[in-house]
């Protein structure tokens, strides 16, 4: 098999993140705000609303769930790391 055939991974041997990995907390928030923004929008009727809302709404609620996901994400993971801390005695942050 020639390199080119062969996906790429990271040093881990991982496959590459999806693009809301590294959004972090406030990056995740704004795409929640941005995703309630497009749903009023859409309810409102304002210009660029499409003839069948149904598809709109559908985009909104699959970027309001992708900001909700990486909230969560975020907030267990410090949440997992918090108890190392406290047993190595760093200090929180």
């Amino acid at each position: 098999m020639a390199d080119k055939d062969v996906e790429q991974t990271d040093e881990r041997g991982y496959a590459p993140a999806p693009w809301w990995a590294d959004l972090g907390t406030w990056g995740a928030v704004a795409l929640i705000a941005f995703g309630g923004l497009v749903a009023a929008w859409v309810f409102l009727r304002l210009p660029g609303t499409p003839e069948e809302p149904a598809s709109a709404y559908y985009g909104a609620a699959k970027v309001i769930a992708i900001g909700l996901v990486a909230v969560g994400g975020t907030l267990l993971g410090r949440r997992r790391t918090r108890p190392a801390a406290i047993e190595t005695g760093e200090p929180k942050g």
